[in-house]
């Protein structure tokens, strides 16, 4: 009996994670039960995407003879074989000849409550703290932020709000959708995008509204991140003005809506649609990116096209978009209207455990500075010098004065700024710190940027857990 490909690959991942139960592997998504001939289809399309992306595959394949009695038993090919094969990847490499350390038994413990999260690897990133596997949500391991402004695609963070996400995208057949109040509307390819509108590049900061929501105190709903949910990147693609001038939006738009090929599981569920206003829309940083860091964009991370908003957070970028439709009313879909709303005020806090009386949409971002090259409990030598270094961003007004203390904010002096990648960038600080004494060090930083928005001595609260910017804390010991 002759063995299909597709059952090698199941009885393949199947063996490998027998073999490696004991180094407790967990990269899976709950399966989604399908009917046979659905099944069949996807168990193609899955593992199209697992050899496209894992070149060694066929190799891993090989060194896994498969016996005639397994393939009886291993005809399909679910959803959450699919990822667990997918986050194999390390053992491929390994029997490839390539370093990995995808298969580590590794966890991390985040500060705050109920802490501890694993770190896996999906395809096309490295291994990531897990928030949830359905949607997907990964984090950046903070060190990541120390090494350079640009954060690497495969160690960019994950955020999905529904469960059923694209793993196998066909970027010659994808089509972009520009409908609605427009004069012409329009279906573009990918090719068209690349070769009939001007391209453009600008380094922006991408940051989940809840990055920092794992520190609220009282605790608040919705996942518990900690610093890690934001990455800065290279993105490349076209203007969305110069797109919409194409179609032509009618007199009297308001909005622009988008929405991306992930879906809800259950119809019940809202589709992921967000909104700009026409203006912001028309804005000349506003883009749609097909490429990330010089290279396409991974597809945890919109693949093969995204909305990106400079200075904007997270929850605009949609990604996987693929219609876009003007409107000339305010739209009031779920994601935008109760979802994603903050209090209408110039903190945008509440008194913890309290709800405001009055919302508007999320939009910019604060301030927002951290120090990189040092963590929590870390040690130093006493009279020895050495460069603290650190990031800070805002939301595109740039920054002004980056601030240093290291006796918890008592005395404060100026730090110096690094390359300026662009107002939406990342931009590092450095200052020399040298310890005078033996003991505890309670080191702060605090940006201030350009129209005088800084940040708060105090972490102020809302009932989401959005907009964190308190200055940050490190505390180090001399010895």
């Amino acid at each position: 009996m002759k063995l299909c490909q597709s059952n090698r690959y199941d009885w393949v991942c199947r063996t490998v994670i027998r073999k490696t139960r004991n180094r407790r592997t967990r990269f899976l998504l709950p399966e989604k039960k399908v009917g046979r001939a659905e099944t069949h289809t996807l168990m193609a399309g899955r593992i199209k995407f697992f050899k496209e992306y894992f070149p060694f595959s066929n190799a891993l394949i090989k060194c896994f003879p498969m016996p005639e009695r397994n393939a009886r038993h291993r005809k399909d090919f679910t959803r959450r074989q699919f990822l667990r094969t997918a986050s194999l990847a390390g053992v491929g490499g390994l029997l490839a000849g390539r370093a990995t350390n995808a298969l580590a038994a590794e966890t991390v413990t985040m500060p705050f409550a109920n802490g501890e999260r694993k770190l896996v690897q999906f395809p096309q990133k490295r291994p990531l703290i897990l928030l949830t596997t359905r949607p997907p949500q990964l984090e950046t391991p903070f060190a990541v932020f120390n090494a350079d402004l640009l954060t690497p695609n495969d160690a960019f963070f994950v955020r999905y709000h529904l469960a059923q996400i694209p793993t196998e995208i066909d970027a010659e057949k994808f089509r972009l959708e520009i409908k609605g109040k427009v004069n012409s509307p329009l279906t573009l390819s990918i090719a068209e995008l690349k070769t009939k509108f001007e391209p453009v590049e600008i380094v922006a900061v991408n940051q989940c509204s809840g990055n920092g929501r794992g520190f609220s105190n009282p605790r608040v709903a919705g996942g518990q991140m900690g610093n890690g949910a934001m990455g800065n990147a290279r993105w490349k693609g076209v203007r969305l003005k110069d797109v919409l001038a194409k179609a032509g939006v009618a007199a009297g738009a308001k909005q622009v809506t988008f929405n991306g090929l992930d879906t809800p599981v259950n119809e019940k569920t809202p589709d992921f649609i967000k909104a700009l206003d026409v203006d912001l829309a028309l804005d000349e940083d506003v883009m749609l990116a097909y490429e990330m860091n010089g290279e396409d964009l991974p597809v945890l991370n919109g693949y093969p096209l995204r909305l990106v908003v400079p200075g904007y957070f997270g929850t605009y970028w949609v990604k996987h978009v693929n219609e876009i439709t003007v409107v000339n009313e305010t739209f009031s879909g779920f994601w935008m209207n109760p979802a994603y709303l903050i209090p209408d005020n110039a903190g945008a806090c509440v008194e913890p455990g309290t709800v405001p009386t009055k919302t508007k949409p999320i939009a910019r971002y604060n301030v927002r500075s951290f120090i990189t090259s040092l963590a929590d409990g870390d040690k130093v030598n006493v009279g020895r010098d050495l460069t603290v270094r650190g990031i800070a961003f805002d939301g595109g007004y740039g920054l002004s004065e980056i601030l240093f203390s290291e006796d918890g904010g008592k005395a404060w002096r100026e730090g110096q700024f690094g390359k300026d990648l662009g107002k939406y960038s990342f931009r590092e600080w450095t200052i020399p710190f040298q310890p005078q004494r033996a003991g505890a060090y309670e080191l702060k930083v605090k940006a201030t940027n350009r129209i005088g928005q800084s940040q708060p001595v105090q972490p102020l609260w809302n009932p989401a857990g959005y907009l964190r910017n308190v200055v940050e804390t490190v505390r180090v010991n001399a010895v």
